[in-house]
C-alpha cells in the first residue's frame, strides 16, 4: 500500500506497520526510487535548477514502478502548484512528470482539473503534523471538472513523497469528487530515517 521496501519479499497482500497503525487516503504508494544522495540531486535539478531534460527519463523509471497502474488508469492528475508559486518557478515539477508519464503510457493528462486553491507555506522543514496542517483544505477539484474523476481510477503523480501531507490533502480532493481509485506515484519516497 505505502510502498515501503522489506528486507526480503513477504510476498502478496502483506501490509507494512505503517499502513496497518496509519491507513492512507488513497489506494497504494508506488515510488522508482528512494530519495538518497543521488536520487536527490536528480530532483533538485528538476525542481530547482530547471533541468526539464530530466523529466523523460525519471517518468520512465516511474512507469516501470507503477507496477501497471498506469497502464490500467483512466487519467494522470498531477500535484499542482498555487498560482503565485508558479509564477515564481516558472513551471511544475508534478506537472513536468506527468506529462511524460502520460506520453510514454498513452493516458490523458489532466493538469487543470485538481487546484492548489490555498497558498501554503514550504514544506522544508516542517514536521508531520505542521506539513498537515499547512495542507489541509489546500486542494480541489475545479468547478466542472467532476466528471474528470467521478468513478475514475487516477494516478496522482508528485516528485518526492516525504510524510504523505501534501499527497493527503490532494487525495481527499479527489475522492470527495467522486474518484474510484487513486495510485500515488512519486520518482522518489523518502524513507523515515531520512525525513
Amino acid at each position: 500500500m505505502l510502498g515501503i521496501p522489506f528486507s526480503h519479499d513477504l510476498g502478496p497482500g502483506i501490509l507494512s506497520a505503517e499502513a496497518i497503525a496509519n491507513p492512507p487516503p488513497f489506494d497504494r504508494l508506488r515510488s522508482a526510487a528512494t530519495h538518497d544522495h543521488a536520487v536527490r540531486t536528480l530532483v533538485h535539478g528538476l525542481k530547482y535548477r530547471d533541468r526539464t531534460d530530466l523529466a523523460p527519463m525519471m517518468a520512465g523509471w516511474m512507469l516501470r514502478a507503477s507496477d501497471g497502474m498506469v497502464e490500467r488508469c483512466d487519467a494522470v492528475i498531477p500535484v499542482p502548484l498555487h498560482r503565485t508559486r508558479m509564477v515564481s518557478r516558472k513551471f511544475n515539477q508534478a506537472a513536468e512528470l506527468g506529462r511524460h508519464l502520460a506520453r510514454l503510457a498513452g493516458k490523458p493528462l489532466l493538469p487543470a482539473t485538481l487546484l492548489r486553491v490555498k497558498r501554503t507555506s514550504q514544506q522544508v522543514g516542517l514536521g508531520v503534523r505542521a506539513r498537515e496542517d499547512n495542507v489541509r483544505g489546500a486542494f480541489a477539484v475545479a468547478a466542472g471538472r467532476e466528471s474528470d474523476v467521478f468513478g475514475k481510477r487516477i494516478v496522482l503523480v508528485d516528485d518526492v513523497y516525504t510524510t504523505g501531507a501534501t499527497v493527503g490533502a490532494a487525495t481527499r480532493a479527489l475522492r470527495k469528487a467522486g474518484a474510484a481509485d487513486i495510485t500515488v506515484l512519486t520518482f522518489a519516497r523518502a524513507l523515515a530515517e531520512t525525513i
